[in-house]
């Protein structure tokens, strides 16, 4: 039998938790599993209150689109917060890389490709400048980025001479508006959306069963296999769920497919790299870090770069979906984003976030927002509870890590 097939296999017969463990881990980790709990809740709820609106293969993908921008720049702002520092600009960063997009392939009939480079580039670009301003000059975060938000609305302003600038070509709009291409031909039904999502379901149980499995052999601790076997099935069921309801409508989009590559990617780097656990180090307790050897001026530097990156990547994700870039692009993305680390279990005080975590955050914004204005809740008392869930997830970590 294969090393991996035997390493599955020992991981499904590992020995009964003692009496009260379960209960001990979940009281321990109460965090992680009520996030995704409070997910659950909302959608239901939503469902129920929208007469089934919210699950609908239309809806759905609509959700998708609107908050895969937030998911993108949340990956990058949870590497951030977790290394103890905020970025306030990603709004404004967004839609300065959605303009000058728009300036190179309209104005100037850049082809997509070079201009999606050159966006990426000087999105890094701008990271590394406000990276360098945090980590080697030692000015606080929150007032770099704050300049860069107001330096970045200028700019977009300029670029833009105060106008909205479209159409795109049609190929740079299916980063966003496309969908994954059906070569099985399927009528009603998209089989190649359907198939990649149970192989995308049959891979997150492999793995994570041989994960597990070599964490056992090791004589690490894990979690009890009740807990670890249900949040694992869940997610399955969930991609198959997603899978199916898609694939009866155009399938698979193809921001989603980009999104999970990257959750896929931060996940194993957080998790699985000497630099994701050492940007944890560096959140945790800088100086110790530092005299560990950890080169964390670096460190802090690079998790700007990437965030940059992420930025403009959504802001080409966020053009994309608009066919067209405008002065007022990412106004208030940064709120959401940062939000989401937080619901998602990020503390505000460096060390402490899951990929995962700011993911469900992420989404758990996204369906309320979709919710009430499926409900006709006016923007305004949207604002008001958006705003008191963010307080209510950062008061429940204040309150966990004092007591």
């Amino acid at each position: 039998m294969p090393p991996e097939l035997e390493a599955v296999k020992a991981a499904t017969h590992l020995a009964p938790a003692a009496p009260g463990a379960h209960a001990g881990f979940l009281k321990n980790n109460l965090r992680e599993y009520g996030m995704l709990m409070s997910l659950v809740a909302i959608m239901v709820l939503f469902q129920v209150l929208t007469d089934g609106t919210l699950m609908r293969p239309l809806n759905l993908t609509n959700l998708l689109l609107q908050n895969s921008y937030i998911v993108i720049m949340a990956l990058g702002m949870l590497l951030v917060i977790v290394a103890g520092h905020i970025d306030l600009s990603v709004g404004s960063v967004c839609g300065f890389i959605g303009a000058l997009a728009a300036v190179l392939m309209v104005e100037y009939e850049w082809h997509f490709v070079p201009t999606f480079i050159v966006c990426l580039i000087a999105g890094g670009a701008i990271g590394a400048a406000q990276g360098w301003f945090v980590a080697f000059f030692r000015i606080p975060s929150f007032i770099v980025t704050l300049a860069g938000m107001l330096v970045f609305k200028g700019l977009t302003l300029a670029l833009l001479a105060g106008q909205s600038v479209g159409p795109f070509p049609e190929a740079f709009q299916k980063l966003s508006s496309g969908f994954v291409p059906d070569p099985l031909g399927g009528e009603s039904l998209r089989s190649t959306s359907l198939l990649l999502g149970a192989l995308a379901a049959a891979a997150l149980v492999f793995f994570k069963l041989r994960g597990r499995a070599k964490l056992a052999k090791h004589g690490m601790e894990t979690e009890p296999y009740v807990f670890f076997l249900g949040k694992n099935l869940f997610f399955a069921a969930v991609i198959l769920l997603l899978s199916y309801l898609l694939a009866t409508y155009k399938g698979l989009p193809n921001v989603l497919i980009v999104m999970s590559v990257l959750i896929v990617a931060y996940d194993f780097v957080t998790n699985r790299t000497t630099v994701g656990r050492r940007i944890y180090a560096l959140g945790g307790n800088e100086k110790a870090a530092r005299l560990s050897g950890v080169k964390t001026q670096r460190l802090a530097f690079l998790t700007f770069v990437n965030m940059g990156v992420l930025a403009a990547l959504a802001g080409l994700v966020f053009a994309a979906r608009l066919n067209t870039a405008t002065p007022k692009a990412g106004l208030g993305f940064e709120l959401d984003v940062i939000a989401a680390c937080f619901i998602g279990g990020a503390s505000a005080s460096g060390g402490v976030g899951r990929v995962m975590g700011a993911v469900i955050g992420a989404f758990i914004m996204g369906v309320m927002n979709n919710g009430m204005s499926i409900l006709g809740i006016g923007i305004d008392y949207q604002q008001v509870i958006k705003g008191l869930v963010l307080l209510a997830a950062v008061f429940v970590d204040v309150y966990n890590k004092n007591k």
